[in-house]
């Protein structure tokens, strides 16, 4: 921000912002695994965490180590929050563009324990975001309506109800994933811009992946929730000896679907995938992408 007229922006923005109503239940969303709770919103993967390890040198020591934090890393205190805390960004570069962050905040409880709030992202860091968003888990101002059941059977697909069945599983927030019936993982997104970012950023990681490579990319016409849109269309090739995935799926090559557009009050960022060895049906997608997608012909 330039400094001339700087404090009449400053007033400006906490006013425009005093009077915006953030509809963030509609797009959060989370999953509570017992002792970890994982969180989705606008293209941020978060977490929180609460251990008996005192708010100590020797407690927080063990809790670095649990979270690969080293000696080196700068450890700071946020004061924009009132809880004691140590506060740790880290930043890998992945690709010539694109920078992984991680957020790590170790707060006092009141009882002297820790919780423990993780960021992950790309790109751009977000304090503001991230203090918003723990002063909301720790007020206790997540609605129940936001945490997905640990067993499918039917998900909130950005608002719809969509039944699965119990074939499917979590593999992360908002990452379903049924054996022989496709993959897919989403986010529910405040701006367009956000979700087209998102979608962006997701390409560009795993193309930069080891032990595939790209043999097909082209823009198809799609409905995709009921829209007309364009998908992203991407088939690597995973048959390299060090691939992972190949050894876990049986298949040698997978299909992708990149999508980003308007969806209810929303907008929304999915990648969609199925393997060359999976179910599809006769309209040439897997059954789990049909249910929320169409190829036009």
């Amino acid at each position: 921000m330039k400094i001339v007229n700087i404090l009449v922006l400053s007033l400006f923005t906490t006013f425009a912002f005093s009077q915006e109503i953030d509809d963030y239940t509609n797009r959060l969303k989370a999953i509570n695994n017992q002792t970890i709770t994982f969180y989705n919103v606008d293209g941020v993967d978060f977490s929180s965490q609460t251990f008996s390890n005192e708010f100590s040198e020797k407690g927080l020591k063990k809790l670095y180590r649990k979270y690969s934090i080293k000696d080196s890393d700068l450890k700071i205190k946020d004061e924009n929050l009132t809880q004691n805390n140590i506060y740790i960004t880290k930043s890998e570069s992945i690709t010539e563009n694109i920078n992984q962050i991680s957020s790590y905040y170790f707060l006092e409880n009141k009882d002297k324990t820790v919780s423990v709030f993780w960021f992950g992202y790309y790109n751009k860091l977000n304090k503001e975001f991230e203090r918003k968003y723990i002063n909301r888990i720790l007020n206790h101002e997540i609605p129940s309506e936001v945490y997905e059941s640990m067993t499918i059977d039917s998900i909130d697909f950005a608002g719809r109800k969509i039944k699965l069945g119990s074939n499917c599983n979590w593999t992360n927030i908002n990452t379903v994933q049924c054996p022989y019936y496709g993959e897919m993982n989403w986010s529910v997104h405040k701006t367009i811009e956000s979700a087209k970012n998102a979608i962006n950023n997701q390409f560009t990681v795993t193309k930069s992946l080891k032990g595939g490579k790209v043999i097909s990319e082209e823009e198809v016409d799609v409905i995709f929730e009921g829209t007309e849109t364009k998908a992203k269309k991407v088939i690597y090739d995973f048959t390299g000896p060090k691939s992972l995935l190949v050894g876990m799926s049986g298949g040698k090559t997978l299909t992708i679907y990149y999508v980003a557009c308007k969806v209810r009050e929303n907008y929304l960022s999915c990648c969609m995938s199925f393997w060359n060895n999976d179910t599809l049906t006769e309209n040439g997608l897997a059954p789990l992408l049909e249910k929320i997608m169409q190829l036009k012909k």
